[in-house]
């Protein structure tokens, strides 16, 4: 039973990373052939872990309800919301989910007028957050967050008109920090993440990293 839970899951693991690591460096069709097979897996797999991530979120509030946790009311609009998406999109505008998807449904008008104002009061409300969070940010405690401050009011003032109504300088200097310093930042922190995935994928290929088996040994 081991061999079957850890043995074969690391040679698979092994393989399969070998393979698309190398198929990269070999220009043959074969090689091609191999990523548009394991592309098409990709999608077949991604479409299980949708079950699951649907499976997983229906538990979840599930427990939440029958437990009578503080909020659970809010649990109940999951169950709901989710039924009546499913049976809209499954109607498919009376032509049924086997045909191809129809216009203006009421599968569409949930997401138009439903889910889409939803997430935009969401991120309305993220705003505020945002806000909250750079004014504790941006308040001049050291030298570092000082420097902070003045790149962010040169650069807030160089994307608005009365940057450059102020001065000619501004949106000059705004542009500076945004294509030298912030663009290497960013650079950097790709690059620490490239290294990051790098060696993460080493480690799951060779088995060292082992925590998509489940932890343990």
């Amino acid at each position: 039973m081991n061999f079957l839970k850890r043995t074969v899951p690391l040679v698979i693991a092994f393989t399969m990373g070998v393979l698309m690591a190398m198929q990269y460096y070999v220009p043959h069709k074969l090689s091609q052939n191999l990523l548009e097979v394991m592309t098409r897996w990709d999608r077949i797999i991604a479409g299980f872990a949708v079950f699951i991530g649907a499976y997983s979120l229906l538990h979840l509030h599930w427990n939440r309800i029958k437990r009578k946790v503080e909020g659970w009311g809010y649990s109940l609009f999951v169950y709901f919301g989710m039924a009546i998406t499913v049976i809209f999109g499954l109607l498919n505008g009376g032509k049924f989910f086997w045909n191809n998807k129809q216009d203006g449904t009421m599968f569409d008008w949930l997401y138009s007028y439903i889910q889409v104002p939803a997430g935009a009061t969401i991120f309305s409300i993220l705003a505020f957050f945002i806000a909250s969070s750079a004014y504790r940010t941006f308040r001049a405690r050291t030298r570092e967050s000082t420097v902070l401050l003045l790149a962010a009011i040169v650069v807030m003032l160089g994307r608005v008109p009365i940057g450059n109504y102020i001065s000619h300088y501004i949106p000059v200097a705004a542009d500076w920090i945004m294509a030298v310093p912030n663009l290497a930042a960013k650079r950097g922190i790709l690059l620490g993440v490239s290294f990051g995935a790098i060696a993460t994928s080493i480690k799951i290929i060779f088995g060292i990293e082992r925590s998509y088996l489940g932890g343990g040994d």
